[in-house]
């Protein structure tokens, strides 16, 4: 590595403590970087929106500008600020010992500065600590005192009711002591990380670092020697500690010795070594037998990780409901009905949304939902916003039953299940001409991205393009349980 001088940021020593190799490639190897996934980039953005929200709590003071801005003017910018007497800095650039960091916040106090890190998690969690931790080593090395040091959390107790109120929204957590605790191990994490960048790529194995606090970038490229299925393949209730049989030496799955499983994954085992299907008749009829007309299969949409509530009345991170697709029968084998509703995602969908269910809902229907535990939940939420209509929602919620639950407890098992019985696992084995594989939006997180969107969208082509392909993806939904249940009644069959 001859003259080559390590330089690290905040973000990079995080990574370095999490896999020094993980480091050493974003240094040395760039191009081994997978694009990031558009689930994570959503999550970025919304730490963007969080911290400019979080600058709401100390008002008044002066951001310090980082696109297209070299890092030495920023730390030249935040200098001259201090200096000054500006009493409030979001964005503070600082720079020590070949470290770069970034303060969300720093506000002065007669003791000194309050440094405080945004994030738009609920609970301060030990990657945070070792943030903030970075953080005072960078900027008390500058010479300035920090008198106190916290994390800027979702308070989930925040009930939305007009503007955002930044003051409720959020919590403070002080780390001070956790912080200064850390600070000699700090010192010493970047010494080694400095070792390390001036050597050869290091040699470090897989491990549940790989994923541990964040999903490495590299994951591609440090597991590619594990083959399909694998001991990390495995899953359900029981399932081994993979890293442990790694250790020793067993990588394939069917290399796994059959006594040091239990009976779910000797189940999936079985389905990989022997391509087994079992179906257990009397259990499958019993189930069919619960059944009755009018007879519908139900799917809701709704948000997902959303730290700023959207709507009145809404909370941090509450699943908002958007959509549903919903299919009946009112006798056997007669005429399959269809009914899909999709907000518009300029409004508050929950009562438009509640008003379409009800009212298109065959009456005393035996409602099937995959996973039923997560419509009742919505709808047991919605009850408790809209009053009126709580007993006709409960009287839904108690005719429910879970299509899942064979699948769950194994009556069903298909060898392409791979252990798994989920929706997405269960389809393409028992009904191969439908699949999720085709669609544009094909999962309930790329759904609730579509929708918000939607929501900030000025393009009506995209929008139009993501309102059909979460049509189609919701549509499926409820189509797939149909055809799922038809193949059961013929597992019964003599």
């Amino acid at each position: 590595m001859g003259s080559f001088t390590p330089f690290l940021s905040k973000s990079r020593f995080i990574k370095g403590m999490q896999c020094h190799k993980a480091l050493w490639f974003q240094t040395h190897r760039p191009d081994l970087k997978i694009e990031t996934p558009p689930d994570i980039q959503a999550i970025f953005d919304t730490g963007h929106e969080i911290g400019n929200l979080a600058q709401q709590l100390y008002p008044g003071g002066v951001e310090i500008p980082f696109d297209g801005v070299p890092l030495y003017e920023q730390i030249e910018q935040t200098r001259k600020l201090i200096e000054s007497g500006t009493d409030t800095i979001y964005e503070a650039a600082f720079s020590h010992d070949n470290i770069f960091c970034k303060a969300d916040i720093l506000q002065r106090t007669a003791n000194g500065w309050k440094l405080g890190e945004v994030k738009s998690a609920t609970r301060a969690k030990d990657v945070y600590i070792n943030d903030a931790a970075v953080q005072y080593h960078v900027i008390t090395g500058c010479g300035l005192t920090i008198s106190s040091i916290g994390l800027v959390l979702i308070d989930t107790s925040y009930v939305k009711n007009g503007q955002i109120e930044p003051h409720k929204l959020f919590k403070w957590v002080d780390v001070t002591d956790e912080v200064l605790l850390r600070q000699e191990s700090i010192k010493i994490e970047a010494e080694s990380q400095r070792a390390m960048l001036c050597g050869p790529e290091p040699a470090i194995d897989i491990g549940p670092h790989c994923s541990k606090p964040y999903e490495c970038d590299y994951v591609h490229h440090c597991w590619k020697h594990i083959p399909t299925p694998s001991v990390f393949d495995f899953v359900d209730l029981g399932k081994p500690d993979p890293f442990k049989l790694y250790q020793q030496g067993i990588i394939r799955m069917e290399d796994v010795p059959p006594t040091s499983l239990k009976w779910r994954q000797q189940l999936q085992l079985d389905g990989v070594l022997y391509k087994n299907e079992i179906v257990d008749k009397n259990a499958v009829q019993d189930f069919l037998d619960e059944l009755w007309y009018p007879l519908a299969y139900l799917d809701f949409e709704t948000t997902y990780m959303t730290p700023i509530p959207l709507f009145e009345g809404t909370c941090p991170y509450q699943q908002i409901p958007f959509q549903f697709s919903l299919h009946w029968q009112n006798e056997p084998e007669g005429e399959l009905f269809h009914f899909e509703f999709l907000a518009p995602a300029d409004v508050d969908p929950r009562e438009s949304f509640l008003k379409a269910l009800l009212g298109v809902m065959p009456e005393n229907a035996c409602v099937l939902a995959w996973n039923s535990a997560f419509e009742s939940k919505i709808m047991e939420w919605l009850g408790s916003s809209f009053p009126k209509h709580r007993e006709t929602l409960n009287s839904i919620i108690v005719n429910m039953i879970d299509l899942m639950s064979p699948y769950r407890s194994k009556n069903i098992y298909h060898w392409q299940f791979n252990g798994s019985y989920s929706l997405k696992a269960v389809l393409p084995a028992l009904v191969p001409e439908l699949t999720y594989n085709s669609l544009a939006i094909n999962n309930g997180s790329m759904a609730s991205e579509a929708w918000l969107n939607m929501r900030n969208s000025d393009d009506n082509e995209e929008k139009e393009r993501l309102r059909q392909g979460l049509l189609e993806y919701c549509h499926l939904d409820t189509l797939a349980m149909v055809k799922i249940l038809e193949r059961m009644k013929v597992m019964t069959l003599p």
